[in-house]
């Protein structure tokens, strides 16, 4: 539910876009599209609009639940130069696409310099394009390998030291319990294979390029394969449980709730997500305090892993009437007092390496230091203007992991230069 001043946000918001009159309807209306949340959005609205004075108002737009469906509606929207649209909140592979395709205003430079500072490395990556910030960097998220303590210890692993792949799948045999990874055919699949193939030391795309057909891919190298044999490895493994290849990140969850849980790869919400259910006497409370948290599984043993990297950047649509208002909202959606606000309450992490010292921060997440750390060491998936052509075809390829071998990096390759090239669709 919204707290009060969000809920007088709407009002105050509803009267003036209906034409109240008077000074009110007077005030610019920057209308900000944000992806679901559990409210925190709106009341950083509504704290930015009192803190605005009277310079602008910020209305939210709730877009379509999943990634594909949010990039869908605001393409065809900005497609048509719809000038309804101020703000966005973009998935972390989406701004290369907008940015291409001329939908955004450029950031202003002295602004891009605040709002740059202090960003953590994973996060600001994922705001260029082209040597260019484009976007804002508003929240980030990154993947840490969770592991039941009383498992880690049976199996004797040391969770101090980083630890692979192979090492867990053994680790879960020899103690009967579950590894839980997204398995399910979608952006999950994706986020994993490329983490795999980061931390192998290799790209999905190895060399870049504004023309299509000059893009170089990285499926079929050495890095790639190796990614495909761990993928295989953990879906041949026997232990990750019966429905392994329709399982997204709440499906996972609940997994590791469960009595046989050993080892999962997943964002940081199950943490909160497991405490609620202690609250509400939902799970029992030992569940959550036999939690640990590592940083991700590497690929090979000596060879650091590259997390995956997610999270929310803020678009400014070259369509908006007021661009500069707009980028001014910005800068205090993002200020460090709302992204704190924003981890703790919506459980999303803050793009900005500060508000992990927060003690409020600190006292809901007692992983923030994890996290910070994987967020440095994150990578982003592919930044490229055809990011929908390459994620969309490696779903397809990569799915039922059960299924991938030593010719998918190849297969896939295949299939992403012929929709580049205008040969094939998905």
């Amino acid at each position: 539910m919204l707290g009060s001043a969000a809920t007088a946000f709407v009002l105050a918001s509803t009267l003036a876009a209906c034409g109240g009159g008077g000074e009110a309807s007077a005030t610019p209306i920057l209308n900000w599209y944000i992806n679901p949340d559990s409210g925190g959005q709106a009341e950083i609205a509504a704290r930015c609009t009192e803190e605005a004075d009277g310079a602008y108002t910020i209305e939210v737009s709730q877009l379509p639940r999943n990634s594909p469906g949010q990039r869908e509606q605001l393409v065809r929207r900005l497609a048509a130069e719809d000038a309804s649209i101020d703000i966005m909140s973009l998935d972390v592979p989406f701004p290369p696409e907008f940015a291409q395709a001329n939908f955004l205003a450029p950031v202003p430079e002295d602004l891009g310099d605040r709002v740059s500072e202090g960003v953590l490395e994973g996060a600001l990556e994922s705001a260029f394009w082209e040597d260019e910030l484009v976007a804002i960097p508003f929240w980030a998220n990154t993947q840490l390998l969770w592991y039941r303590k009383s498992v880690a210890q049976e199996a004797g692993l040391d969770m101090t030291q980083p630890v692979t792949w192979d090492q867990l799948i053994t680790a879960a045999q020899d103690t009967g319990t579950t590894i839980s990874a997204q398995g399910i055919r979608s952006e999950s699949l994706t986020v994993w294979l490329n983490a795999l193939i980061e931390s192998a030391g290799g790209h999905i795309i190895e060399e870049n390029s504004d023309d299509p057909e000059q893009i170089v891919l990285g499926l079929a190298t050495p890095a790639g394969e190796r990614a495909a044999e761990v993928m295989r490895a953990v879906a041949d493994s026997g232990v990750t449980g019966p429905a392994f290849s329709t399982a997204n990140e709440d499906a996972n969850a609940t997994q590791f709730e469960s009595q046989d849980a050993g080892f999962m790869v997943n964002w940081p919400f199950v943490y909160a997500r497991a405490v609620a259910a202690v609250e509400a006497g939902t799970l029992d409370p030992s569940v959550p305090q036999d939690y640990g948290w590592a940083l991700y599984p590497a690929v090979d043993e000596g060879t650091p892993s590259a997390p995956p990297l997610g999270g929310i950047n803020l678009g400014v649509s070259a369509f908006s009437p007021n661009p500069d208002l707009a980028y001014e909202a910005t800068e205090c959606i993002t200020n460090d007092e709302n992204q704190a606000y924003y981890m703790i309450t919506n459980g999303n992490p803050a793009s900005s390496a500060a508000v992990y010292d927060d003690p409020a921060v600190q006292e809901a997440y007692p992983m923030a230091d994890t996290i910070r750390e994987s967020l440095e060491a994150a990578a982003a998936r592919p930044l490229t203007a055809y990011y929908s052509e390459v994620t969309g075809a490696i779903q397809r390829e990569y799915h039922p992991p059960s299924s991938v071998g030593p010719q998918t990096g190849e297969r896939a390759q295949a299939l992403i230069s012929a929709i580049l090239a205008g040969d094939e669709l998905l």
